[in-house]
């Protein structure tokens, strides 16, 4: 790959790490469909990507989508994949094309054409018949994205197919077809869960993780594949994701670690679908586990599916029952509780990942050298809930120390009186210097002998979050719940607190959250609590502090909200208000909502296929659901750039959007409320939302929070609010453009901690 043939100016790869202009570093991707996200926001949503960690967008391209009829190509509108790595290079960020053919997704036919289906006789192996179609589509493919590739260009990576287990030999060929075509990349990658068989030398093989899946049976529970990705483990295979696309009677053979790759994850769950049958609810608390545990165990690429969710381009392009897969999926919404949501706003997960790729951002370099190593009597059976669950990545002379007492559904025991003994190469360090007690639902990684600018801290109880460039630099750490923030620093050290020295290295000193103290005058650390991390973006050398989105664009801060946003920028003494200007009118108000139609009784199945639940159709919906007429919206002159949406609070089994009775966005309930962008309907369009009943009797599975609302209202069809937000972009004054220079004034209040506390 990228040392031999496709040579490539900024990537390469090691069997132990990647390199990125020359340096080691843990690449951070996250997925965007750029087909289910309409293109006037596509700079946006990357430019959110980028502020939030995310070096690497990487994409499906859909076959489906662009080639609905046989011979009529589409690549204009929010299909133009070459101007969505145009404008990928605009933002600065490298692009993975993940090109299928067969790519799932939760698409149709897993993103074929009927047509194809229609056409050749065999389909996702080395079918003439198959391959010519291929080749053709490749071609096309290869006119329009061809100049991106190549030692210089924007992708740098390019996924053959996806969960194919035992075609080697196909995927060899379509290598050799992309190529043929005009495709390259320096990274050629394939998915190597579920046992698969791939083809050696020729591509990377890339793993998975979620911590739960819409894809497992009904009635199944919470499957111990699932579990598996809270435990530490040189472990990379996982036999649960696609499970359900699988040939039957295909044996899964759980397979090593190919020594000649490192071990790479490009689908860590940075949310979830949601199926007709089966109903998960992603929590950020649950995707931060997972990621901080593949990086304890020596993941070398951390890949986030999806971080932005979208929706379908047309209807009926979903996986469905109707086409022969086992789940049926809504027949709009991709909204995957993304770290962005189906909108492009912030979703559940994205706090928790912010963080996550920040720390990732700042010490990816020395991580990737570093490699895992698990304690004796580390847990080996995902059913041991009572032994502490930890790790070390280390190269020997410094490292990190990572930890997880959290996971859903059945939560892992905290532990009293820990202390943990890892050995060095020249020493041995016993963390903390005393006992302490760790609760139930850590996420912690705590540095271990981390030198930083001539400091060295030999320990900490708090988690690293990221580092701030600055005179001296700011290393932020996250204060634990529960555990007290605790530090050490090498001997000789000395500190300063408001202006008074004070000793270091002899004994630990623990640090309050909004603490700042001062090393040697060389290194700034700030602690923080679980609160306000949640809040931090870590932008072109910037450490903001803000609840909206927000990114910079050459050091020029940007923002969309609904509401004036409250933003500060740490000065390296404390966060200072940002004044931020609107660039249109936002709207925020109710929606007076009329209930135009009573629901009915629904069925307890609408129908069934391999023993899940069938979605009910327009006609089964409509025979038992509530309508209700939305008035006229009039948001008035929001100005450009606006995005406009519906936020509906609602309760039932499936509800649809409809503009003048046509269906233009759908939702199965699974107790979050819902998010519809409707920025491009027709301002006179008649707008109502239907709701068919969810009953005891319904036959799906929900999320506990949402089982547990079922149960206690027995019959659940009712919107019980609607909201028209109107956000718009708020851009940062008194400050310089291009190079970023000048200080902007301060415009209001902000409730971020600047306090300098310490406790000696």
């Amino acid at each position: 790959m990228s040392n031999d043939v496709e040579t490539h100016t900024r990537v390469r790869l090691t069997s132990r790490w990647l390199e990125v202009d020359g340096a080691r570093c843990i690449p951070v991707s996250g997925e965007l469909h750029y087909s289910r996200v309409p293109r006037r926001r596509w700079e946006e949503e990357l430019r959110l990507l980028v502020a939030s960690g995310i070096t690497m967008v990487s994409t499906y391209v859909f076959w489906i989508h662009h080639e609905r009829e046989q011979g009529r190509v589409r690549f204009d509108g929010d299909l133009d994949v070459a101007e969505f790595i145009v404008t990928a290079d605009r933002v600065g960020i490298d692009v993975v094309l993940r090109i299928g053919p067969w790519a799932h997704g939760e698409s149709r036919n897993g993103g074929l054409p009927d047509w194809v289906l229609a056409t050749a006789p065999s389909t996702r192996q080395d079918d003439p018949t198959y391959l010519a179609l291929v080749q053709r589509w490749f071609e096309r493919l290869g006119e329009q994205v061809g100049h991106h590739c190549g030692p210089d260009g924007r992708v740098v990576a390019i996924q053959l197919e996806n969960e194919l287990y035992d075609q080697p030999t196909h995927i060899t060929t379509l290598k050799r077809l992309a190529r043929g075509a005009g495709l390259s990349a320096p990274l050629w990658t394939a998915t190597a869960w579920g046992g698969a068989l791939l083809p050696p030398h020729e591509v990377l093989p890339v793993y998975s993780g979620y911590a739960d899946g819409f894809w497992a049976d009904q009635g199944s529970g919470w499957d111990d594949s699932f579990r598996d990705h809270f435990t530490f483990s040189h472990r990379w295979d996982d036999p649960g994701v696609g499970a359900d696309q699988r040939a039957a009677g295909l044996e899964v053979v759980v397979r090593d670690l190919d020594p000649e790759f490192p071990p790479a994850t490009c689908e860590l769950g940075g949310g979830m679908a949601t199926a007709y049958h089966r109903r998960p609810v992603a929590r950020g608390e649950d995707i931060a586990a997972v990621a901080n545990v593949k990086l304890g165990n020596g993941s070398v690429w951390q890949g986030f599916y999806m971080y932005a969710g979208g929706t379908n381009p047309e209807d009926h392009l979903q996986e469905s029952h109707a086409t022969g897969y086992p789940c049926d999926l809504p027949r709009f919404d991709y909204d995957f509780q993304a770290a962005l949501g189906a909108t492009g706003l912030p979703g559940p997960g994205m706090a928790a990942l912010r963080e996550h790729n920040a720390f990732v951002g700042a010490f990816g370099d020395r991580l990737a050298d570093m490699g895992s190593t698990l304690p004796d009597g580390a847990p080996v059976d995902v059913h041991d809930l009572a032994t502490l669950r930890w790790a070390v990545r280390s190269d020997g002379r410094s490292g990190f120390l990572f930890i997880n007492t959290h996971q859903p559904h059945q939560p892992l025991s905290g532990h009293t009186d820990v202390q943990l003994r890892v050995g060095l190469d020249e020493e041995e360090l016993l963390v903390p210097d005393q006992p302490v007690d760790l609760p139930s639902g850590l996420v912690a990684r705590w540095p271990l002998q981390l030198d930083i600018e001539g400091v060295r801290l030999q320990w900490a109880t708090a988690s690293v979050v990221g580092l701030v460039p600055g005179a001296p630099p700011t290393l932020v750490l996250r204060a634990e719940a529960g555990v007290p923030a605790r530090l050490l620093l090498a001997p000789g050290s000395t500190g300063e607190l408001d202006g008074r020295q004070v000793a270091l290295g002899m004994t630990p000193l623990e640090l309050l959250p909004g603490g700042v103290l001062v090393v040697d005058g060389r290194l700034r650390i700030l602690l923080v609590d679980g609160e306000q991390v949640g809040r931090l973006w870590f932008l072109d050398g910037q450490l903001v502090d803000s609840v909206h989105p927000v990114w910079s664009d050459r050091g020029r801060l940007t923002a969309r909200a609904a509401e004036q946003p409250a933003v500060a920028r740490w000065s390296g003494r404390c966060f200072e208000p940002v004044a931020l200007t609107p660039t249109g009118h936002p709207v925020l108000r109710p929606v007076q909502v009329t209930r135009v139609r009573e629901p009915s009784d629904p069925p307890a199945r609408y129908g069934h296929h391999a023993g899940r639940s069938s979605a009910p159709s327009d006609e089964q919906l409509d025979a038992v659901a509530g309508v209700w007429q939305l008035p006229p919206l009039h948001p008035g002159d929001v100005g450009p750039g606006a995005l406009l949406e519906l936020l509906v609070r609602w309760e039932g089994d499936v509800a649809q959007l409809r503009a003048d009775g046509v269906p233009v966005a759908d939702r199965f309930w699974d107790g979050r409320e819902w998010r519809i962008d409707i920025t491009a309907l027709p301002p006179q369009a008649v707008l109502t939302l239907h709701v068919a009943p969810l009953t005891t009797r319904t036959v799906v599975d929900l999320d506990p929070v949402a089982e547990a609302r079922r149960r206690e209202a027995a019959v659940l069809c009712a919107v019980l609010g609607v909201e028209l937000v109107g956000s718009v972009l708020w851009q940062e004054t008194g400050r310089g453009g291009a190079d970023g220079s000048g200080a902007g004034e301060p415009a209001q209040e902000t409730s971020a901690s600047s306090a300098d506390q310490v406790r000696q």
